[in-house]
């Protein structure tokens, strides 16, 4: 059960550091330049942008992680 635990705190840490990542390395895009819209609206589609680029990333990554973990099972 410990280990489960501790995989749940890998991947949470995992999304939230990805969504960060993502959010800092695209706050200055300044959308509301190329889109009609106010910039709390672009604000807030910068945001979700994040979330779904910094999720797709991070469950890309884990699951890379955890696909090398299972080929041990290959070699034994």
């Amino acid at each position: 059960m410990k280990i489960i635990g501790i995989q749940a705190l890998i991947t949470l840490i995992s999304y939230v550091g990805f969504i960060g990542l993502t959010f800092w390395s695209i706050q200055d895009l300044h959308i509301e330049r190329f889109i009609p819209m106010r910039a709390t609206q672009g604000k807030l589609l910068i945001v979700l942008l994040s979330v779904v680029i910094g999720y797709g990333t991070s469950s890309f990554f884990l699951s890379l992680i955890d696909n090398i973990r299972n080929l041990i099972f290959l070699v034994k």
